[in-house]
């Protein structure tokens, strides 16, 4: 079991490895045209440079790989040459069903297996040269696909209308337990369907008159990547290499309001990287709500400050937020013994 587990760790880090430049590609460069470009009361993001567009666009093209690469390199972890293609195609599906991150880690894991176990077949000699090119890649694709559409694309769909039910019961209530649920969920899958319910619940109530909602939901939108940002420049020898240079392109990144930056470090390690930034996220948006913040511009990070009420307080909460987060990381972690290659040498 403990070396099934070492080896579900290495799957994790190849994909993580292959994926962390597209991040960077496109986490920095989507970050430099917004902070060249500003945000607007009630609009957001204002990019109208017809360079900086450009750059935006190259950007937000690297991020829609990020997921496909991420699942498809899993997968070939797993299953060698084979695997990539089918692991693709889940990524892609992943992001069309709006299951995030955490979907595309699910596509990589299915297509991974599923194709090695369709190596393991023992076939008629005339049929093995087309098998890693035609019958893999198809059969694993199907099954894949199958799976991503059917199985999980619509029990999420009805999770995000549930949430948003939910959401809007929650914010007859007590302000600081609404931010603290959608802290956490901003946090949750940054950027994938539970990230999406609450920034777009706190984007809605903008429409509506009511910047309190978004005020907390842009001081969590900006924790996970500062935090763990921080948290590698803290604890330097709880991170390999490639996740410290991540941090920087994250501290970057969490400035502009892009969750995503975090994705790499929770990617590599869930279970300890995502509560620590559900809770760092979720305590900087109660902080947030008690202060009374105010965010005018559907968008998040320190960016917004120019559009934000009670500036004094948005800073605190960011402050606060990203301090927890990266404490209670560093300390769930422990020191890397050595860094993880993320190889397949673990593959059949």
């Amino acid at each position: 079991m403990k070396e099934e587990l070492k080896r579900i760790r290495v799957y994790l880090m190849t994909g993580v490895s292959y994926m962390i430049p597209i991040v960077v590609i496109g986490g920095v460069l989507i970050a430099f045209s917004i902070a060249l470009s500003g945000v607007e009361a009630g609009k957001g993001a204002n990019v109208t440079n017809p360079m900086l567009v450009n750059m935006l666009n190259i950007g937000v093209a690297a991020f829609s790989m990020m997921v496909p690469v991420l699942a498809g390199f899993i997968a070939y972890a797993i299953a060698d040459r084979p695997g990539i293609a089918p692991g693709l195609v889940g990524g892609v599906l992943a992001g069309n069903v709006k299951a995030g991150f955490l979907g595309g880690i699910i596509a990589g894991f299915i297509a991974g297996y599923i194709a090695r176990w369709i190596k393991g077949w023992k076939v008629p000699k005339q049929l093995k040269p087309v098998m890693p090119i035609f019958v893999i890649p198809i059969l694993t694709s199907l099954a894949v696909g199958g799976l991503m559409i059917y199985v999980i694309g619509t029990p999420i769909s009805n999770l995000m209308t549930a949430m948003t039910d939910w959401l809007k019961a929650m914010s007859m209530g007590n302000a600081v337990v609404l931010a603290l649920i959608m802290g956490a969920m901003i946090a949750f899958d940054m950027g994938g369907p539970v990230n999406k319910v609450a920034f777009m619940f706190g984007a809605a109530m903008i429409s509506e008159g009511v910047f309190t909602v978004m005020g907390p939901v842009a001081v969590a939108i900006c924790v996970p990547p500062l935090g763990m940002g921080l948290a590698t420049l803290l604890a330097p020898n709880k991170y390999t290499e490639t996740e410290k240079d991540a941090g920087y392109g994250a501290l970057a990144m969490g400035m502009i309001g892009i969750t995503e930056g975090a994705i790499p470090f929770a990617a590599g390690d869930p279970l300890k990287v995502i509560p620590s930034i559900m809770f760092g996220s979720a305590i900087g948006a109660a902080v947030a709500a008690i202060g009374k913040v105010g965010d005018h511009a559907p968008h998040g990070g320190p960016i917004v400050l120019p559009v934000v009420d009670n500036r004094l307080m948005f800073i605190i909460a960011v402050l606060v937020g990203v301090t927890v987060t990266a404490f209670v990381v560093n300390y769930l972690k422990k020191p890397v013994t050595g860094e993880i290659s993320g190889d397949n040498s673990f593959s059949a």
